[in-house]
């Protein structure tokens, strides 16, 4: 059977609560407080270890892609759900019956200047309808597709 073909995300986070820098210095994290039933299936029903992601920057001075990441796991339950404690805790959900997954993401490099939010609007058309780029679009994990992840990553080398 053939290996399916590698997918490509974007995950939000935001830099004071995570940033690019973060996850290079831990190396691996899980992608915990998800809270989007459709960002949850995202990470629950479509992630393959390997799959590629673009790490953006929310909620940020200019917000953004500033580095890329991998799926570092198969998905599993976010633990925060069953903590009390937590910010993210869900007293509905069991660990017999979780309502949160998550998937650990891996570093893999810091791009050499950030591509911002504005400069990928400059590029809508060429972008053909990214996701990222719908009116209220709040998403903290977005499917990218192959063309657009490699147009992104051809923007790295450019002058914004």
């Amino acid at each position: 059977m053939p290996k399916p073909a590698r997918q490509y995300w974007l995950m939000k986070s935001e830099p004071d609560e995570f940033s690019i820098d973060d996850l290079e210095r831990v190396g691996v994290e899980p992608w915990s407080g998800v809270r989007n039933y459709q960002a949850r299936n995202f990470m629950w029903k479509q992630m393959r270890v390997g799959d590629g992601v673009f790490f953006y920057h929310s909620n940020a001075d200019v917000p953004g892609i500033y580095g890329l990441a991998t799926v570092a796991s198969t998905p599993y339950p976010d633990p925060t759900q069953f903590d009390a404690k937590s910010d993210y805790f869900d007293a509905k959900s069991s660990h017999e019956d979780p309502r949160w997954w998550l998937v650990d993401v891996g570093f893999e490099r810091k791009l050499s200047r950030a591509i911002s939010l504005d400069e990928l609007r400059s590029h809508a058309d060429a972008l053909d309808d990214f996701v990222l780029l719908r009116r209220g679009t709040r998403l903290s994990v977005l499917p990218v597709t192959a063309a657009q992840w490699k147009h992104i990553l051809t923007l790295e080398k450019q002058r914004p």
